[in-house]
């Protein structure tokens, strides 16, 4: 099961004194376990979006610091900004990364609103996920009337805060606080050619999911038209699940358009950019680039750059590197300042506090590591990255097919086979740690206790189930290397000419690293009790071993043809 990641992103109100804001945000710093990400000041909209992340309950603690210093340092009473606020700490949400569900992310947010209420005297509105009811799962509902009107609000005995009290003279410093539990948001600005509000909005109204007012005439000055209950009638936007407003930003001296997309699932990223542009032409507008205000989950960025690759009839089976810098390309994120992927990507962020792994070891440090007096890495781990290996040279036979001259009607179908072996290659990847976890977990189950009867059982079921896994995963390792091969067949019968060799050499990679698999799995069920599971695994082997022979003939014997060997 994957270690157990939660994000949090509060937004505080504060954008211009970055001495206050590195005071607020140095606070998750005092905690262990969770790692600062990103601090993203804004000077117009006196706001910063600050994220960190790590083990859920240190994320809550640091939270909770971070809210507490806000109140003392930030006050609502002389704030003024672009963006709607009511509170010091205007909103708080928790967002599941890995190993943690969306049920369990709401309790804790729960955890952290009744803490803050009764530990720091802040009114909390729970929304989202973590809402108690259904109007207050819409944020926009809970900050209605903002810090302005929050006098008002909290005499309304339909808003209540959940938590924290209701008297404004006592929290008039710092006003309210948002927490939730939520999906991953990604704040994104589109930049526009322009320094018009108005015609920001205007499109900001095309595309977000609320639209626009209806209004007689179908003009912006006619009266408004009403439904039977005199409600005013809305003119849908274009896209779900997308929130926009349009604005001026004077330090870039252009106009923009502030979206929040909120389901990147089903309105992606990329989605939202080729729409506005579509929308802004319409109006005699054009689209410059965009920026990502916080961070941005990496396969969003990939599917960017699948569907502008797919546009242009290019294979999709490139390296992830290159897919990133065709994403931030067609979407513009370099165009008001530099895009760097290892300070705006999540997984790139959470990598720091992830334990290293040998996969990101340089190839000379990996074979040094191998080298060393440790018995892991071992043969296990080097067959999984022999396997990487093969699977990288039929990506590469596949994306030079794909890109030949007078080859234009085939792209597609080479591109197929590219993204087929990268899927592949990543899934090798993860086994080149998976074996050596696997040999550690054995000697720790050899180390456990067998002082009684009870600790003996135990310490033999552990060594059992530690053992199993020490199989199944060198024996996953043989079945997908397979699936490598049957590709790197198609590239040397179909794929470019002058590549052929490439193919025939990842079939050897391959081939080792069926044969080296083998090796480990038949090490490791020499000792083990269970027989119908021994049986099982040696007749499945043994299936892939036949089928390595002949295969490895097969593509050998071709490549030899096509290259006159």
């Amino acid at each position: 099961m994957a270690k157990p990641i939660l994000e949090c992103v509060p937004n505080i109100s504060e954008g211009r004194n970055l001495k206050k804001i590195q005071e607020i945000a140095d606070q998750v710093k005092h905690v262990e376990g969770v790692k600062l990400l990103d601090i993203d000041p804004g000077y117009d909209t006196n706001r910063t979006v600050i994220t960190f992340a790590g083990e859920p309950q240190a994320v809550i603690e640091a939270a909770f610091l971070l809210i507490q210093k806000a109140a003392q340092l930030i006050d609502m009473r002389t704030h003024k900004g672009e963006h709607p606020r009511f509170g010091a700490t205007d909103v708080c949400p928790l967002i599941p990364i890995s190993g943690i569900s969306m049920q369990q992310t709401a309790e804790l947010a729960k955890e952290l609103a009744r803490r803050v209420g009764e530990s720091l005297d802040i009114p909390v509105y729970l929304y989202e996920n973590a809402a108690q009811e259904e109007k207050r799962k819409n944020l926009a509902n809970c900050r209605a009337g903002e810090y302005e009107g929050l006098e008002k609000k909290l005499q309304d005995k339909a808003w209540k805060p959940d938590f924290g009290p209701d008297d404004f003279s006592k929290v008039s410093k710092w006003g309210a606080t948002a927490i939730s539990a939520r999906d991953f948001l990604v704040a994104y600005n589109i930049n526009l050619n322009t320094t018009s509000t108005r015609r920001a909005n205007a499109i900001a109204f095309d595309v977000r999911e609320a639209g626009r007012v209806q209004r007689e005439g179908g003009t912006l000055t006619g009266k408004i038209v009403r439904d039977a209950q005199g409600n005013p009638q809305k003119i849908p936007g274009s896209l779900k699940y997308v929130k926009a407003i349009g604005w001026y930003i004077k330090e870039y001296e252009i106009a923009q358009i502030s979206m929040n997309l909120t389901n990147i699932e089903h309105t992606p990223v990329h989605i939202a950019f080729h729409e506005t542009c579509k929308k802004a032409l319409e109006r005699g507008i054009r689209v410059t680039g965009s920026e990502l205000v916080g961070l941005i989950p990496l396969k969003a960025l990939i599917q960017a750059a699948d569907f502008y690759l797919e546009k242009q009839q290019r294979s999709l089976g490139i390296s992830e590197k290159e897919k990133i810098n065709i994403a931030v390309k067609s979407l513009g994120l370099d165009d008001l300042k530099p895009f760097n992927p290892k300070e705006k990507i999540i997984e790139y962020k959470l990598e720091e506090i992830l334990e290293e792994k040998l996969v990101d070891l340089s190839i000379k440090e990996f074979a040094e590591q191998t080298a060393s007096e440790s018995p892991a890495p071992g043969g296990g781990s080097v067959s999984a990255y022999a396997a990487c290996l093969g699977a990288s040279l039929a990506a590469m036979v596949a994306n030079l097919s794909a890109h030949k001259r007078g080859w234009d009607d085939r792209w597609k179908s080479f591109s197929d086979v590219a993204q087929k072996a990268q899927k592949l290659k990543n899934e090798l990847l993860l086994s080149v740690d998976e074996d050596t976890q696997a040999f550690n977990e054995v000697l720790e189950a050899f180390k456990l206790p067998k002082n009684s009867e009870k600790e003996i059982t135990l310490r033999k079921q552990a060594i059992e189930r530690a053992t199993k896994n020490a199989i199944l995963i060198p024996y996953k390792v043989m079945e997908t290397s397979f699936e490598v091969f049957e590709l790197l067949k198609e590239m040397a019968q179909k794929g470019l000419q002058a590549s052929v060799s490439d193919a025939g050499v990842g079939a050897l990679n391959i081939r080792s690293a069926i044969y080296g698999a083998y090796l480990n799995v038949c090490i490791n069920l020499d000792g083990l009790t269970d027989q119908s599971f021994d049986q099982d695994i040696r007749s499945k082997c043994a299936d892939i071993l036949k089928k390595t022979d002949q295969l490895e003939q097969e593509i050998l014997t071709l490549v030899k043809e096509k290259i006159g060997a």
